[in-house]
């Protein structure tokens, strides 16, 4: 098989020429050379003869040959409606003037059209009028171009500025490149020199507005669209966010940040970009771009996170900043802070995740309440929803760092996020138990270097094998995250026993009481008698409000009645303070109290029944259906499900169902402080009686069941379905915060009331006559006689 020689272009070129001249095509011309102007003595140019051989030209008719008919068709179409932008200055008016290219005529050099006025005759239509072109239609004979023709007003007084101003106009939209040439705000359309009507300000400002919109929102889709390709586009909402056009300086920010905001929360993958070094290594070309797309994603990711800090740190004010703030910036800084803590929660394990913490935990202090309660949602959902407990780790870290320096100045905002933490199977004591593992290794060790070789490698191969298992169990990261939970319980009660011991605002002490209710089960051992004697002292103090007393105490029984049973605690004083103090709550504001009073009353009787005398219990099941009288119907089903449960379990309580009081000791006194002494055998549950006629329906059959001793079936029983109800479900369940009733209230049916007589009973007899005598005279008509006399 021959290979053909390879030609260079300039003999190809001289082949085609060959071939055209021999065909008759074109002629064959001699080259031209440029004469001289010859100089007179003068030293002036003179006039000289036209050159033969150019009246000889055939001026393009045989280029015009050449030319198929639907291509010169195309070309004039073209010049008339001005496609191109080489053509927009050419002017057709027919067959014969635009597309003849007939021999012309000599010019004579003192001919008044000159090259110059020839010019300006093709061009003076286009000062008055413009053309531009529409969108074509695409019908059945082909495509159909549009046009319209505009009139431009021209001001005689304004022209050399609007000259100038498009000038300017067109060099910064060349600077600005071909995306923003049609998003370009034209101030020449309006009049400098004539007063400006305010509709007129405000119809530019919506047209400015609306343009950006669109250009925002086609960059933004098409980012969506194909995120690889298109990443270039958050460089141009990034540079719009620095666009200082006065009239929509704010809303074009806000509105490129919830855009950007959108297209991230999108595009970003759920998983840590790691930078790797690839000197010297080939790749393929997918990877090299993709490994470009990453690299950009993290540079325009990290730029747009740094402008949302400068707007965000607008809110902060440094001690002797007396600036102003305008509303706007406020607003923008909200939607700043909002933006990064959204990215915060949705994209926990992404670059810059801590970075964001960082900026983001302060704002949970800040003087405005709707900013803490904003990111206090976002935080509290990062916490909820984090699976490897590391992001949960670096949030309480920086917390407790800004508790440390902003010790009496903190909201309780700052503490009321770690409530949201579920911590379990935390133990405190892992470190002296790897100690006395690693003992035992040490141990195990010492025999392994007594076996064989040939053992020696069989136990290396059980031991990988063993690795490899635990991997594909992911122990490993079961390991990792028992470890930061411990982690986070230390942080936790390091933050709490500091403002146990310092501080004195009482707002900040009972959301830590709250805390320390929460994970009291976490509290390691040997720091139990400490923990009680600060509590206990805290109860004596006269500032402390009644619902931090109640966090106090079920702190404390919470901890004796788990491992706290080896501990040599008398909680007597802890009994005194929670039974005086029982009837506090009710049914108006404090009634949010009653759940920790329950939960309070299960820790202190239930789970301790079998360390508690039959006196005690017997006298706080009294106070108990006291306390329901007064609560919602709620509290006082939660109540009376705990002196059901009681009564289940301690058959001793029975002695309140007998009205015969001669068996008891003393008489009963509500009064008395400690239930030790109180004497409540001496009374009965006389409460059942008003329960039994609630207005709610559970509520008198649970009191029906009470004052029937409980039975599980038959006479007086309680239907399955609100027997297996907890207590703590009972108050959920039938809570009517919702303003929805449980059960439905039944419909009534349209009955017509009883019509009733009319009684009226005195004291008086002697006044009783004067009224009916009175009523008779009002009620019989007058004769006719005495009206005559009247009148």
């Amino acid at each position: 098989m021959s290979v053909k020689p390879r030609i260079s272009k300039a003999k190809r070129n001289n082949q085609k020429k060959n071939k055209l001249i021999k065909q008759g095509l074109i002629k064959k011309g001699s080259k031209k050379t440029r004469k001289q102007p010859v100089l007179n003595r003068a030293g002036k140019n003179t006039p000289q003869q036209h050159d033969a051989s150019e009246d000889e030209s055939d001026h393009g008719e045989d280029m015009l040959q050449m030319v198929e008919e639907d291509d010169l068709d195309f070309l004039k179409q073209a010049i008339t409606n001005r496609s191109y932008g080489i053509l927009n200055k050419v002017k057709y008016s027919g067959h014969q003037q635009a597309m003849s290219y007939t021999k012309p005529k000599k010019r004579k050099h003192d001919d008044d059209d000159t090259l110059e006025n020839v010019y300006e005759d093709q061009i003076k239509d286009t000062r008055t009028k413009r053309i531009r072109a529409l969108l074509p239609v695409k019908t059945e004979k082909g495509l159909v171009h549009q046009e319209i023709v505009e009139e431009i007003i021209e001001d005689s007084e304004a022209t050399k500025e609007e000259t100038i101003l498009e000038a300017s106009q067109n060099v910064d939209e060349e600077k600005e490149g071909s995306e923003e040439e049609d998003f370009t705000l034209h101030e020449t359309d309006i009049d400098l020199s004539k007063p400006i009507l305010v509709t007129q300000l405000l119809a530019t400002r919506n047209e400015t507005l609306r343009q950006k919109k669109i250009h925002i929102g086609t960059l933004s889709s098409g980012l969506l669209e194909n995120p690889e390709e298109k990443v270039t586009n958050l460089r141009t909402l990034l540079n719009l966010m620095d666009d200082e056009t006065p009239e929509v300086f704010f809303t074009v920010r806000k509105l490129v940040i919830m855009s950007l905001l959108e297209v991230f929360k999108d595009i970003l993958p759920d998983f840590e970009i790691k930078g790797i070094n690839v000197d010297g290594v080939k790749l393929k070309k997918d990877t090299l771009k993709l490994q470009k797309y990453e690299e950009n994603l993290l540079l325009y990711y990290k730029k747009f996170l740094q402008k949302l800090e400068k707007y965000c740190f607008l809110l902060v004010k440094k001690k002797g900043d007396s600036r102003k703030i305008s509303e706007e910036e406020i607003k923008l800084s909200e939607l700043s802070v909002q933006a990064m803590a959204e990215l915060l929660s949705t994209h926990p394990y992404f670059n810059y995740a801590q970075n964001i913490a960082q900026v983001v935990v302060p704002f949970l202090s800040n003087p405005r309440k709707n900013v803490r309660n904003l990111v206090k949602g976002f935080i509290c959902n990062v916490i909820r929803e984090d699976k490897k407990e590391e992001i949960t780790l670096k949030i309480l870290r920086l917390i407790n760092n800004y508790l440390k320096t902003h010790a009496q100045n903190v909201n309780t905002e700052m503490l009321e996020v770690l409530l949201v933490l579920n911590l379990r199977d935390v133990n405190l004591d892992a470190k002296k138990e790897q100690d006395v593992k690693n003992k035992k290794l040490q141990a195990k060790k010492g025999r392994l270097l007594q076996l064989s070789k040939r053992e020696r490698k069989r136990k290396k191969k059980l031991h990988e094998l063993e690795k490899e298992m635990l991997e594909t169990k992911a122990e490993e990261s079961q390991v990792a995250k028992q470890k930061n939970q411990t982690e986070i319980t230390k942080i936790i009660f390091n933050i709490y026993f500091r403002i146990l011991k310092n501080s004195e605002n009482r707002k900040m002490l009972s959301v830590c009481l709250e805390g320390l209710t929460k994970f009291a089960h976490c509290i390691n051992l040997e720091y139990y008698v400490d923990i009680v004697n600060v509590l206990s002292n805290l109860l004596k103090e006269d500032w402390l409000g009644y619902r931090e007393q109640l966090h106090c105490i079920q702190t404390i029984f919470i901890m004796l009645s788990g491992q706290g049973d080896a501990i040599n605690i008398d909680p007597t004083r802890f009994y005194v303070n929670l039974y005086r103090d029982l009837l506090t709550t009710h049914s108006g504001k404090t009634h949010k109290n009653c759940i920790i009073v329950l939960k309070t009353l299960i820790d202190a009787l239930v789970k301790r029944r079998k360390k508690i005398t039959n006196k005690r219990t017997i006298n706080f099941v009294k106070r108990l259906a006291t306390f329901s009288l007064q609560l919602l119907h709620n509290g006082s089903l939660g109540c009376l499900g705990l002196i059901k449960n009681l009564m289940q379990l301690n058959r001793s309580i029975d002695i309140l169902l007998d009205l015969d009081s001669s068996g008891g000791e003393g008489k009963f006194q509500p009064e008395v402080e400690d239930p030790e002494y109180a004497n409540a055998s001496n009374s009965a549950l006389f409460e059942t009686v008003l329960l039994s006629r609630h207005y709610h329906p559970v509520v008198r059959k649970m009191s029906r069941n009470i004052a029937s001793g409980v039975p599980a079936t038959g006479d007086g029983s309680l239907p399955l379905e609100y027997g297996k109800l907890t207590i703590e479900q009972l108050y959920e369940e039938f809570d009517m915060s919702q303003m929805a009733f449980n059960p439905p209230v039944p419909v009534l049916k349209g009955t017509n009331p009883k019509a009733r007589s009319k009684k009226r009973n005195f004291a008086d007899p002697a006044f009783e006559e004067e009224c009916r005598d009175l009523l008779k005279v009002t009620r019989s008509p007058a004769p006719f006689w005495i009206a005559f006399k009247i009148n």
